[in-house]
């Protein structure tokens, strides 16, 4: 412990702007809050500390919902603690991640100052890698005073972290302001600041939101530059109500620029190449409009990425927007043979439910290949010597990008307690609409560029095994496109920046030919059909379909069937049956010959109609296709390859744009 200094904040410790209650498991512990002594039991003491009151702790005894702890937050730094009441700061936002520091920038050590009033204790802890958790320092506080802990980074190379609990005394304690600092001396790479790149289609309500949480933190608009909008769509931002005041809240940061609609990559495109040639900013932090933030966040990106070592990419995580306490992704990568993108660690995790110190998995620390473009930062320089996005509209240009800068040296860092709030996988599926033709033909188009295993690997293989599920689910307008994505990349890297032009208009025609794609039924206008038992709900038991040797006969039955037997007349005239979103599994929807299917958000269903026509020919061609581009991987790949350059560059991307300002 040592006298308060003033030295550079590597992060605050925050807390919700408005004291939303489903977000505050990420800000503050609520497994180690206290209360009144003397209640009638432990598990008493437990439900009311997490804010329930006797009646519902009986219903719901391990749902942690505290609300209780919004009544101790004064404003964006303070909290007040009760006499006697304990709160612990071990959570993802105000824990530090040691691990990652330790790992990725030059400091050896960093310095904790928490300043309070009142009578209490702090006591601070760190964990290791197995999630071993240590307590290492700790003072007794009385009246106004700020202490500083010096805390050494040397045992954090597999993971860990590092927070503080405090404790009331017999009168109130009130946490003034707490900060994680740089030691004495530790100067960054770079003071670095950054742009803000936006891309928005038609989504005026949300990104005005999200400008005005990025202008009414001030410690967040300090490391900014400019915030740029790239707005892509026929309902104009500016036109927005609430656009006015998001302008006067970034305080004259704020540029809109106006063009076509080119997909994610040609407005985060946009973005990079007005980055570089304004020349004022060291990084460019790319967001996604649809999404919330937690602006201390940003502060976080830049600061990380001055003091990493070497320029880096950093990567913020996605929490859920409609479960506020729920990670969705903490660290993606590449699984090489199939070439499929995909979580590093067990998945989405709720922290209402499993704080910080009882996750074990969340204590080590996680390398990864890329990060998504809901919120990533990226230096300058990056893009000035390996260019731009991949010209693909949207999907896998994230991706793509992160493994074209590692095979120049830039890694990608997704660090710990930066995030934004965004709409899940979960709670949609693009993998079914337009989007599936993006899904493909850049997978395939990222594999030939960057795959390390000789002609892809097993990813033809995972690919045809991917349409089998789709022709056996009757889901023939999918297949369509996936189809259509592997022809696109026999074509060559040429016609990649004019396809993003009419693609998606010849996407949307193709599906006039298909029910599962014409045939949408409004929520509203579903009919009820006979009740079905769902195994699930009625016995607890989840069917995972055939596998092993019974996996090889169902199919072969199931195929036999799709390929070669009449759907009944009645199953053309109207759908057998209706299936929710979560029942629609591949073994499943192939026992029917004509279905309602849910679509993710719940607001109706499409037809699927099996017919065996379109089955036996598409299988064909699926296999046909898939063998045709494994054989042509080599000549493929080095055209691919030779091209990158060019159709990344400036130069090439400022055609797509026009003449829009």
């Amino acid at each position: 412990m040592t006298e308060a200094s003033t030295r550079p904040v590597l992060q605050r410790v925050i807390f919700p702007e408005h004291g939303d209650p489903q977000a505050l498991p990420l800000y503050l512990d609520p497994e180690v809050w206290t209360f009144e002594p003397n209640l009638e039991d432990e598990s008493m003491r437990l439900a009311k500390a997490r804010g329930f009151t006797p009646e519902d702790s009986a219903k719901h005894p391990l749902r942690l919902t505290n609300t209780s702890g919004l009544a101790w937050l004064e404003g964006r730094r303070s909290l007040r603690l009760p006499p006697t009441r304990t709160v612990s700061l071990a959570s993802y936002f105000n824990a530090f991640p040691a691990s990652y520091w330790s790992a990725w920038t030059g400091l050896r050590s960093v310095t904790l100052r928490v300043s309070t009033s009142g009578t209490g204790r702090v006591i601070v802890f760190r964990s290791n890698a197995r999630g071993i958790i240590q307590r290492i320092d700790g003072v007794e506080v009385s009246g106004e005073q700020t202490n500083e802990f010096d805390l050494s980074l040397d045992a954090y190379l597999d993971g860990g972290w590092l927070w503080f609990d405090l404790i009331a005394g017999d009168d109130e304690l009130q946490l003034t302001q707490a900060d994680w600092l740089a030691p004495e001396g530790a100067e960054p790479r770079v003071q670095g600041t950054a742009t803000v790149s936006i891309t928005t289609l038609n989504r005026g309500d949300y990104c005005t939101r999200l400008l005005r949480e990025i202008g009414d933190d001030d410690d967040a608009r300090a490391v900014l530059d400019r915030v740029l909008v790239v707005d892509q769509g026929s309902e104009k931002i500016r036109e927005n109500p609430a656009f006015p005041d998001a302008e006067r809240a970034l305080d004259g940061r704020l540029r809109l620029i106006e063009q076509k609609n080119i997909g994610g990559s040609g407005g985060f495109s946009r973005g990079m190449h007005e980055t570089v040639e304004a020349n004022e900013s060291d990084y460019i932090i790319l967001l996604d409009d649809d999404v919330e933030i937690e602006p201390e966040s940003l502060r976080r990106a830049v600061t990380f990425a001055n003091y990493c070592r070497t320029p880096t990419i950093v990567g913020g995580h996605m929490l859920d927007m409609y479960d506020k306490a729920k990670l969705h992704a903490f660290a993606e990568g590449i699984k090489w043979s199939p070439f499929m993108w995909g979580p590093f660690t067990p998945g989405r995790h709720d922290f209402s439910d499993s704080n910080l110190r009882q996750t074990t998995w969340l204590h080590r620390r996680y390398d990864v290949d890329y990060n998504g473009w809901w919120m990533s930062l990226i230096p300058v320089e990056t893009l000035r010597e390996i260019g731009l996005s991949l010209p693909v509209f949207i999907k896998w240009d994230d991706a793509e990008y992160a493994l074209r800068a590692r095979e120049h040296g830039y890694p990608t860092v997704s660090l710990p307690g930066a995030a934004v709030w965004h709409v899940s996988w979960v709670d949609k599926d693009d993998s079914h609409d337009w989007q599936a033709f993006f899904h493909a033909r850049n997978r395939l188009v990222a594999a030939l560029l960057h795959s390390p295993v000789k002609r892809g690997g097993r990813l033809w293989r995972a690919n045809l095994a991917y349409d089998i599920k789709n022709l056996l689910t009757m889901d023939y307008y999918t297949v369509a496109m996936r189809h259509a994505a592997i022809k696109n990349v026999l074509e060559g890297p040429g016609q990649l920046h004019s396809d993003m032009v009419d693609r998606l208009p010849r996407i949307r025609a193709l599906g006039k030919d298909f029910t599962e794609s014409s045939s949408f039924v409004k929520a509203s206008e579903i009919p009820h059909f006979r009740a079905r038992e769902i195994p699930s709900v009625t016995s607890g038991r989840i069917e995972t379909g055939p596998h092993g040797v019974g996996l090889a006969f169902w199919l072969g039955v199931r195929a036999l069937k799709h390929a070669f037997t009449k759907p009944d007349d009645a199953a053309r005239e109207k759908p057998q049956g209706h299936l929710p979103f979560q029942d629609a599994r591949w073994f499943e929807v192939p026992l029917h010959d004509s279905v309602l299917i849910s679509n993710a958000e719940g607001s109706g269903a499409k037809w699927h109609l099996r017919n065996p026509r379109l089955f036996r020919s598409m299988l064909i061609d699926s296999v046909r296709l898939n063998l045709r581009y494994r054989s042509k991987w080599p000549a493929l790949r080095a055209q691919y390859r030779k091209a990158l350059p060019d159709i990344t560059s400036s130069r090439e991307w400022v055609k797509a744009f026009g003449s829009e300002k």
